[in-house]
């Protein structure tokens, strides 16, 4: 089920009037929250259900057995049956074709051909966002930083919560569990701002992702048939898009559950206005970031044993999300980028290579914040090329048109934005990403929806009157391709 669906505009209002009528029942209100769930996750397709129920069922048993027994090597062997179970459902589902696409190319190379044929396997909606949600359980107890819940019923919810089961943010056993054994009351402001951030997360999605993607889906589906400049702005389009797809997808869950009193992580920190590469990652996805952090960074040694290995863990940490992010080698490019990327940053503030310092370009004056935030920016769209091209051959001609075919005639010609949409569309689009960007400042210096409860009762009804007006007039509705998430694939 879509948050920009007409199902889900008659489910959520359902749930959430349900839900308070049972609020205070916590049993009752945590078997309505795992039955929604499920019956939002099965909407989809029902037999991915029997996935979710047999990671939560083998998690909720293993966790238990692992606070019962202070042997190691059974403790060792738990934690591995945890993630055998979870991680060989991800591999099979989700790269078992990537692999034997993989082996077949790698004896190409060398001249041998061999028959091998990939398998007809559907991706689970969300299965690698609530696989590491589930983990997080069975890895916490292993070390001892939460114990285990003898509540089947509120982890199997915790699992499965609806809004954020299919792309985040994915939280972690120690903060969202315990909030399933806690009961709310009906708080108005509470309920007003989760649906105020619903609203801003659907204007994300359906004004600005969504218009971005008739743009984008043209001329990275028909790449070689464009110049360099429609490529230059569909590269930038997609930089929003992705952004406000994704981002808007977690405002909605935020706000999906704030209503029902849950908090969940703040996902996005406006990335964009990053200086650099190690910002930008404290801005983007900021759950799959620190996870890997706690996961997987840490565990293979941090930054603790010298800087070769701290370089090394990162370029790994960065390469295993580029695959997370997708089955295919453009992706695992588009991690290397990042990790390669993070290293210069970290080698170039080594004191006897930081000569920025020594210019003065450390200060935080504008100037200098304009420079680096501009680099970044260039940066990240560059390797955004590798994650949205569906092929190598596809990602080289987007660059060798970028930096060799750029035609300046082309940009002030009205056919370059005549693509995907008018012109007049487009530049409809420019505004709603400029209004989005003032709001993101305005944001950073103090809340936008304190600002907004601060005004008159006409400019409060005003404000949202428009958010629902942009979002009847501007929101894309007929181009199917455009309406789904773009991490739903992932």
């Amino acid at each position: 089920m879509l948050f920009n669906s007409i199902d889900f505009a008659f489910f959520f209002p359902l749930i959430f009037f349900l839900y308070w009528l049972v609020a205070q029942k916590l049993t009752l209100r945590n078997a309505l929250i795992l039955v929604a769930s499920y019956v939002f996750y099965g909407w989809w397709d029902w037999r991915f259900l029997f996935l979710i129920i047999i990671s939560s069922a083998v998690d909720f048993a293993v966790g238990r057995a692992l606070d019962k027994t202070h042997n190691t090597s059974r403790r060792k062997g738990l934690l591995l049956m945890s993630l055998l179970v979870n991680l060989g459902f991800l591999m099979y589902f989700k790269y078992t074709n990537f692999f034997i696409e993989s082996f077949v190319e790698s004896f190409r190379l060398f001249g041998q051909e061999i028959e091998a044929s990939t398998l007809h396997i559907i991706l689970p909606v969300g299965i690698s966002f609530y696989t590491f949600q589930t983990l997080s359980y069975t890895i916490d107890i292993y070390r001892k930083k939460i114990r285990h819940t003898n509540d089947a019923l509120s982890f199997f919810a915790f699992v499965a919560f609806f809004p954020q089961l299919v792309a985040g943010p994915i939280e972690r056993a120690s903060r969202l569990l315990p909030q399933f054994h806690k009961t709310y009351r009906f708080d108005y402001t509470q309920v007003k701002s989760g649906l105020l951030l619903m609203a801003f997360g659907l204007f994300k999605k359906m004004v600005i992702a969504d218009r971005a993607a008739l743009y984008v889906n043209e001329v990275y589906g028909n790449v070689g048939d464009y110049d360099g400049v429609a490529y230059t702005i569909a590269t930038l389009l997609f930089a929003f898009q992705i952004y406000c797809d994704f981002s808007g997808y977690s405002d909605i869950a935020i706000g999906a559950a704030r209503t029902m009193g849950f908090k969940l992580m703040k996902n996005f920190n406006s990335p964009y206005f990053s200086k650099s590469l190690t910002e930008f990652w404290h801005r983007w996805h900021i759950s799959l970031s620190t996870w890997f952090r706690d996961y997987v960074y840490i565990p293979l040694g941090g930054s603790k044993k010298g800087n070769l290995r701290t370089y090394s863990n990162l370029f790994i940490v960065f390469v295993v999300s580029g695959l997370w992010h997708g089955a295919a080698w453009t992706f695992v490019i588009w991690g290397a980028v990042h990790g390669l990327g993070l290293i210069i940053e970290k080698v170039l503030k080594e004191p006897k290579w930081d000569f920025l310092s020594k210019l003065g370009m450390r200060t935080p004056s504008f100037s200098n914040k304009l420079f680096f935030g501009s680099i970044t920016f260039v940066v990240v769209n560059l390797a955004w090329i590798f994650f949205r091209a569906t092929s190598f051959e596809d990602a080289f001609t987007l660059f060798e048109g970028i930096f060799y075919d750029f035609s300046w005639n082309s940009l002030f010609s009205e056919a370059t934005f005549n693509i995907g949409f008018t012109p007049t569309a487009f530049r409809a689009l420019m505004l709603m990403i400029a209004l989005l960007l003032i709001a993101e400042m305005v944001h950073s210096r103090k809340s936008l929806f304190r600002r907004i409860n601060k005004q008159s009762l006409i400019m409060r009804w005003s404000f949202y009157f428009i958010i629902v007006f942009t979002l009847i007039i501007f929101g894309v509705y007929s181009a199917d391709s455009a309406q789904q998430f773009i991490y739903f694939q992932f």
